[in-house]
């Protein structure tokens, strides 16, 4: 039975199969069984609140008998007792996840409305729009110039064929061969296409990129180019005194050139890169109240669901043919089982989030160098749920904190024992105390790999050297030759 099904893996002791030779043999295997309901509560408890909104919304476009509690009504239930007898039958909603625990509410009301509230909520719809895709946005540009029809169509091909930094992958002949199209038509739409916004899409390489740009700034034939041009490996080493002695120029001046430089997007296509323009909305919130730290989730953009009257009434009345009233009641079911998941959801991500509060408590109170090593399965264990649970309802979430907005998966990381106090210290505190190491170091002596090992040492933390280059690059910073100033 469905209603038997966990998220666990589950034994199965498979009888009567046969070999080739067609003789009787057992094998005990195991699988995983999901059903649609099951997959459906998967997806609930993993989305975000804004991804939540469109499954609600989904919802109730394909099952009739959801409906949207109005904002004028509040605290109103909406499960009869005439319709409690069918709706026990359907098991699955008490055991979908032998993980998730307590009862689900039987109002199936997700929170209710206040006049305020739902003017920011509607508000806040009619303000969503969706990004441009890079393709989309060059393709607008191309039709608005000057290309033929057939450069419009290379176009296309040549957008296929870059990757997400907006560098071109293949060579013309390829994608000639591919599209049919003749290498002349292609090199053509090809010299529009790194003009257009943003310029140097289309580059087969960063130098080129950079050299499109300047020129597109009408700088061309500037030291900027130059350097780029012709010094391409010593820009990349930032070998200024070397620059200087080549280009006769002083090394404030070679310095002020690569600021200029600095100022160019060697990426152009990664400002397109997918989800990085999405808008995230905090799922929770941790404050803190008078002397108290508190809780509260973020409902107000999930619309407050209920199972229509209209349909129950019908079902009581009894006035449905057979068929008419099983159909209701599928649909019941489906409806009662929508309602409970997000109502679970809501209950897991709260208790989640106070777990996040109890074992992190020095991170609200202090900051992000107080944070404290955690695992999930630490928190899993202290809810009594299975760690997977845990994974699943952090994902793709947003905590607001006093400290800034936050993924859930921030507060758990591993970490090092060995500081004064004898506890633990987080990855994510260790790099930002190298981070502010690097900030207060001499411009013109940078600190080495080993010189942070031993700043560190004296905080009280203790590191090996290939940790601290592999943090210092995980976090953006240069190597010392790259950071010193001349």
């Amino acid at each position: 039975m469905a209603g038997g099904c966990t998220d666990e893996a589950v034994d199965i002791r498979l009888k009567t199969m046969y070999s080739q030779e067609f003789h009787q043999v057992q094998k005990q295997a195991q699988t995983q069984i999901f059903t649609p309901q099951l997959r459906q509560s998967l997806e609930i408890l993993q989305v975000s609140a804004l991804e939540l909104r469109d499954v609600i919304l989904g919802e109730l476009q394909s099952n009739p008998v959801l409906e949207e509690l109005p904002m004028s009504e509040e605290g109103e239930g909406v499960i009869g007792n005439e319709d409690e007898e069918f709706l026990k039958e359907n098991h699955t909603i008490q055991k979908i996840d032998e993980d998730w625990r307590g009862d689900f509410d039987s109002q199936g009301v997700i929170g209710q409305y206040t006049a305020e509230e739902g003017e920011r909520r509607q508000y806040f719809l009619d303000s969503v729009t969706a990004d441009k895709s890079l393709q989309e946005s060059i393709m607008e540009q191309a039709k608005l110039s000057e290309c033929m029809k057939d450069e419009l169509r290379a176009m296309e091909f040549l957008l296929g064929s870059l990757d997400d930094r907006g560098f071109l992958t293949s060579t013309l002949s390829e994608i000639s061969a591919l599209s049919g199209l003749p290498v002349r038509t292609l090199s053509k739409a090809l010299e529009v296409l790194k003009y257009l916004d943003p310029i140097g899409i289309g580059s087969k390489d960063v130098q080129e990129c950079l050299l499109v740009q300047l020129k597109a700034a009408g700088h061309g034939e500037s030291m900027a180019a130059n350097i780029i041009k012709d010094h391409y490996p010593l820009l990349l080493r930032r070998r200024i005194p070397e620059l200087s002695q080549k280009l006769g120029l002083s090394m404030d001046e070679v310095q002020e050139v690569l600021k200029e430089i600095a100022m160019l997007d060697p990426a152009p296509g990664r400002r397109f890169k997918e989800d990085s323009n999405r808008a995230v909305v905090a799922d929770a919130k941790i404050e803190k109240v008078g002397d108290n730290w508190v809780v509260s989730l973020n409902n107000e953009y999930i619309p407050r669901l209920r199972l229509s009257k209209t349909y129950k009434d019908l079902i009581a009345k009894g006035r449905l043919s057979v068929k008419e009233a099983e159909y209701i009641k599928e649909k019941m079911h489906s409806g009662k089982f929508i309602l409970n998941a997000i109502e679970q959801r809501q209950k897991t991500l709260e208790r989640v989030t106070q777990g996040i509060l109890k074992f992190q408590h020095d991170f609200f109170e202090k900051g992000v160098v107080e944070l404290h090593p955690f695992t999930m399965n630490e928190l899993a264990e202290h809810l009594k749920m299975h760690e997977t649970t845990v994974s699943r309802a952090i994902a793709n979430k947003f905590l607001e904190t006093p400290h800034g907005l936050f993924p859930y998966k921030y507060f758990f990381t591993s970490g090092y024992n060995g500081n004064e106090e004898g506890g633990g210290v987080a990855n994510t505190s260790i790099k930002e105390e190298i981070a502010k190491i690097v900030q207060s170091e001499p411009v013109s002596k940078p600190y080495s790999d080993q010189k942070i090992v031993e700043i560190l040492s004296e905080k009280g933390i203790t590191i090996a050297r290939r940790t601290v280059a592999k943090y210092r690059e995980e976090l953006g910073i240069v190597a010392t030759s790259l950071r010193r100033k001349y």
